[in-house]
């Protein structure tokens, strides 16, 4: 054999070394932006203005946005108390509503400059995102306490978690009816160009800044203070945590309050930019399990980086698709990643 011809043991196919190259962090980064890049294209061979793909991107980042409030409050549950909670969904819509029980006993006010809100709006967001955490606790402590208790198995705690759901979800039913509902009927929703002909709505913009602030002070939780430390030392090994002091009954409270409180602002803010309905976090929560698997699973800023992804995708698509179809090419998306590198983005080469 010659001596420049590596053995045949080393030899690697085609197959296996595109799958090492797109192994990298940024490699396939750098790939999801190339993806974004095909979807332009082929709305530009349809004909499709690149002002209105550029318009589909910037509303991307807008719902992206909205779905990493939801996204960092369930990747932060799970991380920590493996719970794949599939009452996140409602626990937004959940959120929505109180703040439309709140905006109903709060003097209406004058809008806030070029927002379509008032200061009452404020404060009913004020209002519904701790709401919101103690829901969630209060079903720990109902229901996923005590399954913890009993060791039940990760799909006896999914199974609780869906039937939290509808159980959230038919309440809403109850004392809010089916019907689609507003925050406000008749004020105006102005739009400005914000730049190259894309117009967006002042309200916009406050929902993604609102988003970007609270993913701030996430990671300033997660990183600077003690019990952001004992949340990270409980997410990668609770009884070494549990043994080493820490408390994780206050940190498991703490991670539904954070977690739900977030749940409570992303369903606050979709309800703003669209409206409310009771199956609203329900067709959201794929979405955010798609954003968190593809960031990592536990990873809150990968979360981010998930959400905004889907987000992007889904909006780009609707530019030559029916936008029914948006979730599925968001899904397809996370498949053709998780193929090459099955931890997700910010995951570590063989680990979760």
């Amino acid at each position: 054999m010659d001596a420049m011809t590596p053995p045949l043991t080393t030899r690697r196919r085609p197959g296996e070394r595109l799958k090492g190259l797109l192994g990298s962090r940024w490699a396939l980064l750098t790939v999801l932006a190339l993806v974004v890049a095909g979807l332009w294209l082929m709305a530009s061979l349809q004909g499709i203005p690149g002002q209105r793909v550029l318009s589909l991107m910037v509303r991307g980042v807008m719902l992206g946005g909205i779905l990493a409030l939801g996204a960092i409050g369930l990747s932060l549950i799970f991380g920590v108390l493996r719970i794949p909670n599939f009452a996140h969904g409602d626990m937004m819509t959940s959120g929505a509503y109180l703040a439309l029980l709140a905006l109903s006993f709060i003097p209406l006010g004058a809008p806030l400059g070029p927002f379509s809100f008032g200061y009452e709006f404020l404060v009913a967001l004020v209002i519904a995102m701790p709401l919101v955490g103690l829901l969630g606790y209060a079903l720990d402590r109902l229901v996923f306490r005590r399954l913890r208790n009993q060791k039940s198995p990760p799909v006896i705690m999914a199974m609780a978690a869906l039937g939290s759901a509808f159980l959230i979800r038919s309440l809403i039913y109850v004392f809010w009816g089916a019907d689609f509902v507003f925050y406000y009927t008749g004020r105006p929703r102005p739009a400005f160009e914000l730049f190259a002909g894309i117009r967006v709505r002042p309200d916009q913009l406050f929902i993604l800044g609102l988003a970007l602030a609270m993913i701030i002070l996430v990671y300033l939780l997660l990183e600077r203070t003690k019990m952001g430390k004992a949340m990270r030392a409980t997410a990668d090994n609770p009884e070494l945590a549990r043994v080493t002091g820490i408390d994780t009954e206050s940190v498991i409270r703490w991670t539904w309050l954070i977690g739900g409180g977030l749940a409570g602002a992303g369903g606050v803010m979709y309800g703003l930019d669209a409206q409310l309905r009771p199956e609203m976090g329900w067709w959201l929560l794929l979405p955010l399990f798609a954003a968190v698997i593809l960031g990592t699973i536990g990873n809150a800023y990968g979360a981010l980086v998930g959400a905004l992804v889907i987000g992007i995708v889904w909006q780009v698509s609707t530019a030559f698709l029916n936008p029914a179809y948006g979730p599925g090419v968001a899904f397809m998306v996370l498949i053709l990643v998780l193929l090459f590198r099955p931890q997700g983005i910010f995951g570590k080469p063989g680990g979760a």
